[in-house]
């Protein structure tokens, strides 16, 4: 995993992770907004972009490699910890293995119930899929659906491009595999927890989970017509509005 910084020192330092199939620079957006008041960290998950020659193993292997970081480069701790989609997840695996490692956490779109049948359908899925990833018309269907915006689609097709079926095939099976962790009610961040209107039930059902599972520190925001990661991806002024409240109490 490669971790990139943005922003003065000395500040309160804010962990992203970026959606699957994306990169750090799908966070340029919110680095943009909150550089000036925050020091930003971004992680290039393995197996994605630049880190592609990085076979990605699991949401559990990524938690456990940024946990290492934080805990050699920044003593333990930092201010807050951001993730959308597999991001997301691993945001909420880390919440789960370190009770106090953030004060504050944004969980975006993260899918907490398995998805039955996914290993049956796995190799013949990703058998399909993986040869089209080298296809220009292919990349545009799906930075479509992922709101790639036009002027990163370039940046989006190279990177994709390079992603190995091994890292596609681990990347598909554990995020629809993966499951919430006993150790996650022990955590002492406040949480806020995003899910689009017009995501799966499956998605906005994974978030009145978490919800659920941590009521006296967690608020859920439904935002209403929007679709898998259009928010942060889409609307970063209105994420980055989100989240400053978050900080400030009034969320």
């Amino acid at each position: 995993m490669i971790f990139k910084e943005f922003g003065p020192g000395g500040k309160p330092v804010i962990l992203m992770f970026h959606g699957g199939g994306l990169s750090w620079w799908s966070l340029k957006p919110l680095i943009r907004n909150l550089e000036s008041d925050y020091r930003i960290i971004t992680a290039v998950i393995d197996g994605h972009g630049e880190n592609s020659s990085e076979t990605f193993i699991s949401i559990e292997d990524s938690a456990l490699r940024a946990v290492e970081y934080i805990d050699t480069t920044e003593g333990g701790k930092i201010f807050c910890i951001c993730g959308l989609s597999i991001g997301a997840q691993i945001a909420v695996e880390i919440l789960s293995l370190k009770a106090d490692i953030c004060e504050y956490a944004v969980i975006e779109s993260a899918l907490l119930y398995p998805i039955k049948f996914l290993k049956t359908l796995l190799i013949p899925m990703v058998s399909i899929s993986y040869p089209l990833i080298k296809k220009k018309w292919y990349a545009r269907l799906q930075s479509k659906s992922l709101f790639v915006p036009d002027d990163m689609f370039e940046t989006y097709f190279e990177d994709s491009s390079r992603m190995s079926k091994a890292s596609l095939l681990n990347i598909t099976l554990s995020n629809g595999t993966y499951s919430i962790k006993p150790g996650l009610t022990e955590t002492k961040a406040r949480i806020l927890i995003i899910a689009g209107g017009n995501e799966i039930p499956l998605m906005r059902k994974s978030a009145q989970r978490l919800n659920d599972l941590l009521p006296e520190q967690s608020r859920l925001k439904i935002m209403e017509g929007l679709k898998h990661g259009e928010l942060s991806l889409m609307n970063p002024e209105v994420y980055c509005s989100l989240i400053r409240n978050l900080f400030s109490g009034k969320a």
